[in-house]
């Protein structure tokens, strides 16, 4: 799932996720751990919710950089 936020919306997760443990990753292979990306001059991030699905957090769309 993917899901198009604000800054302050990804501020405000992303501080969730780091505060949980819950691992993150740059990139949806799985290769950036740790890290977020700075595709289209915003950023984004992945990480498995508590379903086991594979989310993606962004706050630009893709192309629109």
């Amino acid at each position: 799932m993917r899901f198009l936020v604000s800054e302050k919306e990804f501020d405000e997760i992303f501080g969730r996720v780091q505060a949980r443990g819950i691992a993150h990753w740059a990139d949806p292979a799985r290769r950036r751990s740790g890290e977020i990306n700075h595709n289209d001059g915003g950023r984004g991030v992945y990480f498995q919710g508590p379903d086991g699905h594979f989310l993606e957090m962004l706050t630009r769309p893709y192309g629109s950089g």
